[in-house]
């Protein structure tokens, strides 16, 4: 198993994010192998908070262009987590 800080790699800071915090949510960009377990697991052993449920979502990658070809940015996995009541994270 992986440790804590190899499978979150971020806190996402959107808008979308900023208004999910308001019902104890938040987004991470998680490894694309994580699972729901390791995720709760990983945000409980860092943030010392208690997870109530892990959403996931594959973000599929977009595509650019690479100079005069077409290429694509990778996939990536966002989680959504609903902390327990009490329990928040500090954003700043």
């Amino acid at each position: 198993m992986k440790d804590s800080y190899q499978i979150l790699k971020n806190m996402l800071r959107t808008e979308k994010g900023t208004n999910l915090a308001v019902q104890n949510k938040y987004l991470f960009e998680v490894d694309k192998k994580a699972n729901k377990l390791e995720i709760k697991k990983a945000i409980e052993d860092i943030y010392n908070v208690e997870v109530r449920k892990v959403n996931l979502v594959t973000m599929r990658g977009k595509v650019k262009r690479v100079r005069f070809k077409p290429g694509r940015t990778p996939d990536w996995k966002k989680a959504i987590v609903t902390l327990k009541e009490g329990h928040t994270i500090d954003v700043t």
